[in-house]
């Protein structure tokens, strides 16, 4: 009997071990719905009330918003408002000229036209340091005389670049009135007036550049068809010659001391 009941036993067992898992993922299931019925993720929420009794709280909510905009902008005003756009513009002429695309990469070559571009916007900033952001930090001057303080420098820095038929292209289109003197020139005027103005730049430093590649390419195209080698490409030949051209003028050091000197008008 002992026997018999065993053997009757032992399917029960087999078919309960059959369920188990089943009922352990309908369990999960079960628990993973209650979870996510009772659990919330944490937030951050910025709301301005206009009629709140407290003004300073609603102004400094406003201020946040101006500061996060400022800085969502703040790559666009690096790159417009320095002398980031000609560096990084004659920098991808010269690759482009020796023909090398991809050497040096890209991120070398935004990473030397940042660095010039501290370089040279270092006098700047030290003059806006000590004429704004110090005295308003040491609470010496209120925000609105700050913010008129740190222009300056930056104005400076563009007037030295712009050319003035730039700047009178801006106010025509802008149908402002003719300004007595510089400080009358509103900045929203003069801002793409020195963005054009450094593009020209660029581009005719960038056309100088070209100019001996092209002699070697022109030299290197007519030896190959004077002597019938007309399949095979005179780009080829001509890269180990620019190469070594480029190397012997050391050409990283003119570049270099030209954007600079371009900027601060030294010899």
């Amino acid at each position: 009997m002992n026997k018999a009941m065993l053997e009757k036993i032992r399917p029960a067992k087999g078919s309960l071990k059959r369920f188990a898992a089943p009922k352990q993922i309908l369990l999960l299931v079960v628990l993973g719905l209650l979870l996510s019925g009772c659990s919330t993720l944490p937030g951050v929420s910025l709301t301005i009330d206009p009629q709140s009794s407290e003004p300073t709280k609603v102004t400094s909510g406003v201020q946040l918003l101006v500061l996060m905009t400022i800085l969502s902008l703040a790559p666009t005003i690096l790159i417009l408002g320095t002398s980031f756009t000609r560096i990084v513009i004659v920098l991808s002429m010269v690759r482009t000229a020796i023909g090398t695309p991809s050497a040096p990469p890209n991120q070398i070559i935004i990473g030397l036209s940042l660095l010039l571009t501290f370089f040279i916007m270092m006098p700047v900033y030290r003059q806006m340091d000590e004429t704004a952001i110090q005295p308003y930090l040491n609470e010496q001057i209120d925000q609105d005389a700050a913010l008129k303080q740190v222009q300056v420098p930056v104005r400076e820095f563009m007037f030295k670049q712009t050319r003035e038929k730039d700047i009178q292209l801006f106010l025509d289109l802008g149908s402002e009135s003719q300004p007595a003197t510089l400080e009358d020139i509103p900045t929203l005027t003069l801002f793409p007036a020195f963005v054009i103005s450094e593009l020209r730049t660029a581009f005719t430093m960038g056309f100088v550049i070209y100019i001996p590649f092209l002699v070697i390419d022109l030299v290197v195209s007519s030896i190959l068809l004077s002597m019938g080698m007309m399949m095979l490409p005179p780009s080829l030949v001509s890269l180990p010659f620019k190469l070594l051209l480029f190397v012997m003028v050391d050409g990283w050091y003119l570049l270099a001391r030209s954007l600079v000197l371009s900027f601060t008008g030294g010899s």
